[in-house]
């Protein structure tokens, strides 16, 4: 078998990341009061096997309203293991509620995951929430090349919280982690899952928990001691997500890190950077 380079690998990457952010975009766009989280969870799901997926990392979740902002009974640790409250459920969608659109999909074997947010109408808390995003979009990038490790970023993401008088809600999701590392899944594909997550792809996270133990790294980068590490090559789904308060914000996309250790993000072509663009253009013109 021919092993692709790197710009090939790359772009098959950027080709799932488009296909999951479009799955998102076109579910946001059928967003009406009284739908339900599964209900949009769904859109998603039949958006993307329309599309060709039939795989994913995780299948599609939504959340609206305070379970945006994942509080109580929500949050997910590692004591507890698998939440159903975390899964979209029958929380119904209200005029000027916040949501969170997430789903994983696998295409051709590279894995995305994505998180897109906003809400049905006028939200000024969600929209400052997306607009203090853009910060720790940069953060990241600028603290990894500047020689940081991958948990000093994290610890920067949560102080930049703080100074923003938010929330990092990030901390309540599995092994509160800010990202984690994917790869191009080895093997045949396989619709088979566990807890709404590909067996395949939790396989994959599985050997990467071993070799990063062995190795002295973590594919789950966290503020915790064992991401106290320089950065490791790869791909990593990268997802701030903000609180205050009831409202919840986040972006989840994936960032590259190459051999010498320098970071970028995978591309730019990307809802909420194209939001931050609008809104800074809308701000010259004014």
């Amino acid at each position: 078998m021919t092993v692709p380079d790197e710009a090939t690998r790359l772009d098959a990457f950027r080709k799932a990341q488009h296909l999951a952010y479009a799955a998102a975009e076109a579910a946001a766009a059928e967003l009406r009061p009284g739908m339900t989280e599964r209900e949009a969870a769904k859109l998603m799901d039949t958006y993307a096997r329309d599309n060709g997926v039939n795989e994913w990392f995780h299948q599609p979740f939504a959340w609206f309203g305070d379970r945006t902002a994942f509080r109580g009974p929500i949050a997910w640790t590692a004591l507890r293991g698998f939440n159903p409250a975390f899964f979209p459920g029958g929380r119904r969608l209200e005029e000027g509620m916040a949501f969170i659109l997430d789903c994983a999909p696998v295409v051709e074997a590279a894995v995305a995951d994505i998180g897109y947010s906003g809400a049905l109408g006028e939200n000024p808390v969600a929209e400052q929430l997306m607009d203090d995003l853009q910060a720790h979009r940069a953060l990241i990038v600028d603290r990894l090349n500047q020689g940081a490790t991958m948990a000093e970023v994290s610890r920067a993401v949560d102080a930049l919280c703080r100074r923003q008088g938010v929330e990092p809600r990030h901390k309540a999701y599995p092994y509160n982690v800010l990202a984690h590392r994917v790869e191009v899944l080895p093997g045949k594909p396989s619709g088979l899952g566990i807890a709404r997550f590909g067996l395949r792809s939790v396989r994959e996270l599985r050997r990467q928990v071993a070799q990063g133990r062995a190795e002295g790294w973590s594919p789950l980068w966290s503020s915790a001691e064992r991401s106290d590490h320089p950065p490791v090559p790869g791909l990593w789904a990268v997802e701030p997500h903000l609180g205050f308060r009831d409202v919840g914000a986040k972006f989840e996309e994936l960032l590259v890190i190459d051999a010498e250790g320098r970071a970028r993000w995978l591309d730019d072509d990307l809802p909420h950077v194209r939001r931050w663009n609008a809104r800074k253009t809308a701000r010259k013109a004014a």
